[in-house]
């Protein structure tokens, strides 16, 4: 039986990874190497908050590594912070959207990784690597213009994932919620 559960997320993961290798690269035109608009993280968020932030942040740096290597810009591991941070934040605030998945609690999950990751941390990394002589106003510029396409992003993301959920797509692929032992299950109201 622990066979069949570890063989059902490893082959989850692998789905979810390669969802979002297409979202990130495929479905969206990336207009240079330092911008890019998708919906990529939903994915590797679902890896982290169906089976925790282990599995989560594995996805994310397959996606990105996977990703990568269709893409013409090669593999920087400096820029696989955030989407590590998608799964990982997702995993770590499973037992909270375990109590109560709602718009609320999933953008608190999905939060720290935005803020944290995408915005600040991407920023500094693609001034660090593009921005030269003028780093500072490289990472103020792209601080700025991150945090306007990521405050999109955010509510999309958040928005999809809410809607996959009320439409019972995790219940019905036995996704969520989780159940384990003496768990009881999230309740389906939201």
């Amino acid at each position: 039986m622990k066979a069949q559960k570890n063989t059902k997320i490893m082959v989850t993961c692998a789905l979810l990874t390669a969802i979002s290798v297409v979202l990130a690269r495929f479905l969206i035109p990336t207009p240079n190497e330092v911008t890019r608009f998708s919906l990529e993280a939903v994915p590797i968020f679902l890896a982290g908050m169906f089976f925790g932030p282990i599995p989560g942040a594995l996805v994310g740096f397959s996606a990105d590594l996977v990703g990568c290597l269709f893409s013409g810009y090669g593999y920087n591991p400096l820029f696989c912070v955030p989407p590590i941070l998608y799964g990982l934040s997702a995993g770590l605030f499973r037992p909270m959207l375990a109590r109560k998945t709602n718009p609320l609690t999933i953008g608190l999950a999905f939060l720290p990784a935005i803020v944290f990751g995408s915005i600040l941390y991407q920023s500094w990394s693609l001034a660090f690597v593009y921005g030269g002589d003028a780093f500072e106003a490289f990472f103020l510029t792209k601080l700025a213009s991150r945090s306007l396409q990521l405050g999109i992003t955010f509510v999309l993301d958040v928005l999809i994932v809410w809607l996959l959920y009320k439409a019972k797509v995790f219940s019905s692929a036995k996704l969520w919620p989780p159940v384990s032992g003496a768990q009881k299950p999230a309740r389906e109201d939201g």
